[in-house]
């Protein structure tokens, strides 16, 4: 379990505040060989300056080089001083008075006592990882844009200042005063990101318990935390994703920011970046010469693409937003006029669409891999009546088909073969790749880097030992890394 110290310049600097076994000097944190016997240790360094070569630099600078997870990094404390001019996060400004223009507050762990602020501030926290910051905003011609952003010495907090901190330290940060110690004590400890909100995320409720039971039982806690929880990074491991993973939502960001941190991550920002734009996927399997459906790359910017998408691939085709999932941004067409009205709505939110042949199949193959090795096998049946496994209806319900989970060794060689080369080409992480079968011969349909396990359907033949599989790789990974 993750020790957790708070460093600062003098002990008497901590006196307005609840005493705590966990607060240090910043002297008897940089004695040589101090705190150096566990790399599971989370430091916040509260020391008044953070200039270079000053013993707030110096505490930071050593953390890193103890494998210490610390607040600020030195690559933070260093960016504060060279890029200050970043993009200011106008999200909550809009709901201000009109005739504020000019906006002094404090980033107390992310948080501030500006509610409608609560959202840009997390993002700034996000790129500036700082104890407490403090923010001047200046609007100019209409658009906010940040005049100051500093690191602030909590010893200089007023009063009401001050109960605004230790209210955010408990909130960032609960095991200093109010978690009890936990009966059983775990060496490594995980998050795993999911978000309640999600309503068709990669795992039901069933197989998150399972998860975490499967942690447990080989030495790891297990900890849910949600879109929110960036700030708790420091305190785990390894990162496992358990939200529908995109480029543009926070999983990315989480993903990058537990990369940088040094975590085990899956998945990680390469494999996210590869398996959710389905045209950079199409073009990688294509150039590596993996079986899969006649496909083209449709341009807006070309005037002939609808001729020659009907010439080359033929009509029915698919059309494909590059970053939809779960069977969202995926039309089928039948005609030329259902082409160009299909291809124009999708022509408005992206510059390009992946177009493929038809191949209708009762059912769909789900081979899921894990450090390139076949872990299990489904069959998904289409939905009954429709053309694909999952049917979005108007009302807003959606519908599947039915399902069977197999034991791998029942699975045609020529599926598992190809799912194993379409995945090594993305990396050595967790996916599942959907495949057709045509006349004996298996066809890649796309690498899932985030591929669902729900209680009941990836797990009915293995069972409890999928769970225990996937974490294992996890405590494999852990410890590779000397954590």
């Amino acid at each position: 379990m993750a020790r957790f110290l708070i460093v600062t310049d003098e002990a008497g600097d901590w006196r307005p505040y609840l005493p705590s076994e966990n607060m240090v000097s910043v002297n008897d944190y940089l004695d040589m060989g101090a705190y150096a016997d566990s790399s599971a240790t989370q430091v916040i360094n509260l020391c008044r300056s953070y200039d270079y070569l000053s013993s707030g630099y110096y505490c930071s600078l050593m953390a890193e080089a103890r494998g210490h997870r610390v607040l600020p990094r030195v690559m933070t404390i260093n960016d504060l001083s060279q890029d200050r001019f970043f993009s200011l996060p106008q999200t909550g400004l809009d709901k201000l008075p009109a005739d504020v223009a000019v906006l002094s507050f404090k980033i107390y762990f992310g948080h501030t006592d500006i509610p409608a602020l609560e959202k840009m501030c997390r993002k700034i926290f996000e790129r500036f990882t700082v104890p407490v910051l403090d923010m001047k905003l200046q609007k100019v011609a209409g658009k906010w844009q940040i005049e100051k952003v500093e690191p602030f010495a909590y010893q200089d907090l007023n009063d009401n200042e001050q109960d605004s901190f230790a209210k955010y330290l408990e909130v960032f940060s609960q095991k200093v005063w109010r978690m009890p110690k936990p009966s059983k004590r775990y060496r490594y400890e995980m998050a795993m990101l999911v978000d309640e909100q999600e309503k068709m995320p990669p795992s039901d409720k069933g197989a998150l318990k399972r998860f975490v039971k499967a942690a447990n039982r080989i030495g790891m806690d297990l900890k849910l935390i949600g879109p929110n929880d960036m700030a708790t990074l420091g305190e785990y491991d390894g990162l496992f994703i358990r939200s529908t993973t995109n480029i543009s939502n926070f999983t990315y960001r989480f993903a990058k920011a537990a990369e940088k941190m040094g975590l085990v991550v899956m998945d990680d920002t390469e494999s996210i970046m590869k398996c959710t734009n389905k045209v950079f996927l199409t073009e990688l399997l294509n150039h590596n010469k993996v079986p899969m459906p006649k496909s083209m790359i449709v341009k807006a910017s070309d005037p002939d693409w609808a001729d020659n998408l009907i010439a080359t691939i033929g009509l029915p085709v698919v059309l494909k937003v590059p970053d939809g999932a779960f069977s969202l941004g995926v039309v089928k067409v039948k005609s030329r006029e259902s082409l160009l009205e299909q291809a124009e709505i999708i022509f408005s939110h992206s510059a390009l669409i992946l177009a493929q042949e038809f191949l209708p199949t009762d059912f769909d193959w789900r081979i899921g891999i894990l450090n390139r090795q076949p872990i299990f096998a489904c069959r998904y049946y289409m939905s009954r009546g429709h053309w694909q496994i999952y049917q979005h209806h108007q009302s807003g319900r959606v519908s599947s088909g039915s399902f069977d989970t197999l034991d791998l060794k029942m699975v045609p060689k020529s599926v598992v073969d190809a799912a194993l080369k379409a995945a090594n080409l993305i990396g050595d992480g967790f996916y599942g790749v959907d495949l057709k079968e045509v006349d004996g011969k298996a066809c890649i349909i796309e690498v899932n880097d985030n591929p669902s396990v729900d209680h009941g359907v990836e797990d009915l033949f293995l069972g409890d030992l999928l769970y225990d599989r996937i974490m294992t790789e996890f405590l494999r990974r852990i410890q590779l890394r000397g954590f």
